[in-house]
């Protein structure tokens, strides 16, 4: 949290709302390590962004979600999809969810600001991501998997979800070499506020995030341009 290209602080007595008012003004907070109670806020010079006009599905993995191999669910089991992404794995030692982060989360998510989308089979939850939203913005938080591709299901049904009910952006906070495959860029912190001012006041429809949709339905709208997906 020290690197070069950030603007962090440490942030006390933060609240549901307080933490709402922080991502409308572009900043999102993160935990030192899971077991440090610290929040610290964080504005990054070069912003990750999916723009959902220019979302890409790999070859591949459009056949694995047309073919449905899990159930996908959303905000059915949000703090489990909290603590598996808080979990530590392979390559990810330590995270950033920490106690306060997660009671934060868990209350916006109470007040219908925090979605989860999960992938399931049978009753074993085995992938999926957080984020929250605000106006016509989503912010993605966290994903993790369990089997193969169950996070990137995930997504291309989030993406879907939100392009049908008038989102307008998918803030992805970091640009990964995992997110560019689906066509993430990175963009500039002032150019992303000004992507967050015309998204803010947007009201999407919030039931398009619940209404099923089959795989095949979650390719087709993951691609479609926004005027015509919503």
């Amino acid at each position: 949290m020290t690197e070069p290209g950030f603007s962090v602080g440490p942030f006390g007595g933060i609240g549901p709302e307080e933490l709402l008012n922080c991502y409308a003004t572009g900043v999102f907070p993160m935990g030192e390590a899971r077991d440090d109670p610290r929040i610290f806020l964080v504005e990054p010079d070069q912003r990750g962004v999916i723009p959902l006009d220019g979302f890409h599905i790999p070859t591949r993995l459009k056949r694995t979600v047309r073919s449905a191999p899990f159930e996908v669910r959303v905000s059915t089991a949000f703090d489990a999809v909290l603590d598996a992404c808080a979990a530590p794995g392979p390559g990810r030692e330590d995270t950033w969810i920490n106690g306060p982060i997660r009671r934060l989360y868990l209350a916006l998510q109470a007040m219908g600001h925090a979605h989860s989308i999960e992938c399931w089979k049978g009753e074993r939850l085995v992938g999926g991501l957080y984020g929250v939203t605000l106006g016509g913005a989503f912010f993605g938080e966290s994903m993790f998997s369990r089997e193969r591709d169950a996070s990137k299901v995930a997504l291309v049904h989030l993406v879907a979800r939100l392009k049908r009910g008038g989102w307008r952006l998918l803030d992805a906070q970091f640009l990964t070499e995992h997110l560019s495959q689906f066509g993430a860029v990175e963009t500039p912190q002032g150019a992303y506020l000004k992507l967050l001012k015309a998204a803010r006041p947007l009201r999407p429809n919030s039931r398009s995030l619940f209404e099923p949709m089959s795989g095949e339905a979650a390719v087709f709208y993951a691609l479609q341009p926004t005027t015509q997906a919503s």
